[in-house]
C-alpha cells in the first residue's frame, strides 16, 4: 500500500552522496545559522553551540536553491531587474552560460511544504562526528520543529572545509550565493517565493519538481539584449 502522505522518490532521478549532502548542510547551516539564546544554552547538550537554524523548512528551501542552479539563476535575474544591479545579471549568467544547471542539478521533491529532501543521513553524520545537534520541540505525538545547533567544532570542520579543501570550493562559492540571495528571510518567505516559480508550484505531489533552465536562459537572453542596449544609449548620451 503506498502512503500517498511521503514523497516518493524515483529511480531515475541523480542523487547525492551522503559526504555531498553532510558537506552541503554543514555550509548552510554554518552560514545561515543566529546566535543561540541563553535559554538555548542552559541546556546541558548544547553547552557552547555557536548557532542554531531554527526550523527544517528553512533548511530545505535554502538547500532546494543549493541543489537547482537553474532556479538559482531565475531568481537572481529577479533581483537584477528589480535593482538593475549588474553584477546578479553576470552571476546569473555565468550560471546560465555553462552546464552546471545540467551536472550540478539534483531535484528535490514536491511534498505539503514545497522542495523537500530527507536529510536524516546527513545529519546523522554531523550529528555522530560531534558538529551538530538537533532539538525537536512540541510533544511526542507531533514534532513541530526541528533546530539545528553548530558545535564550535562544527564551525572549525566549515572553516577547514572553505579554506583548505578545493574540491568542495563550488559548494563554498554557491552556499554564499545562496545565503546572499535569501538574505534574512526565514523558511514560510523562502518557501512563498518559490512557490511563485509555475513549475516549483505545479509539480504533483511526490514527484520531483521540474527544471526553468530553457526559460531562465530565455529570460537572461532578453534581459542581457535590453542591458546592451542602455549601454549603447547610454554612450550615445
Amino acid at each position: 500500500m503506498v502512503d500517498h502522505d511521503q514523497p516518493q522518490a524515483e529511480a531515475h532521478a541523480p542523487v547525492t552522496s551522503r559526504e555531498q549532502d553532510a558537506v552541503r548542510i554543514l555550509l548552510l547551516i554554518d552560514g545561515a545559522c543566529e546566535p543561540p539564546s541563553q535559554a538555548d544554552l542552559a541546556d546541558p547538550g548544547l553547552a557552547g553551540a555557536v548557532g542554531v537554524v531554527r526550523a527544517q523548512v528553512k533548511l530545505q528551501k535554502l538547500d532546494f536553491w543549493l541543489r537547482n542552479p537553474d532556479y538559482l539563476a531565475d531568481e537572481l535575474l529577479t533581483d537584477y531587474e528589480n535593482s538593475g544591479e549588474r553584477p546578479l545579471l553576470k552571476r546569473a549568467e555565468e550560471i546560465l552560460n555553462s552546464e552546471e544547471p545540467e551536472v550540478r542539478c539534483y531535484p528535490m521533491l514536491r511534498h505539503h511544504f514545497g522542495a523537500y529532501e530527507p536529510l536524516e543521513d546527513a545529519l546523522a553524520v554531523l550529528r555522530s562526528a560531534g558538529l551538530l545537534v538537533r532539538r525537536r520541540r512540541g510533544t511526542v505525538q507531533r514534532v513541530r520543529q526541528h533546530d539545528y545547533f553548530l558545535l564550535p567544532s562544527g564551525r572549525a570542520v566549515a572553516a577547514e572545509i572553505t579554506t583548505t579543501y578545493p574540491v568542495f570550493r563550488y559548494y563554498v562559492d554557491r552556499v554564499r550565493l545562496v545565503l546572499d540571495l535569501a538574505g534574512e528571510s526565514g523558511g514560510s518567505e523562502l518557501k512563498a517565493r518559490q512557490y511563485l516559480q509555475r513549475e516549483y508550484a505545479e509539480a504533483e505531489m511526490g514527484s520531483r519538481i521540474g527544471s526553468v533552465s530553457g526559460r531562465a536562459r530565455a529570460r537572461l537572453a532578453r534581459l542581457r539584449e535590453q542591458a546592451e542596449a542602455d549601454d549603447s544609449a547610454a554612450v550615445e548620451a
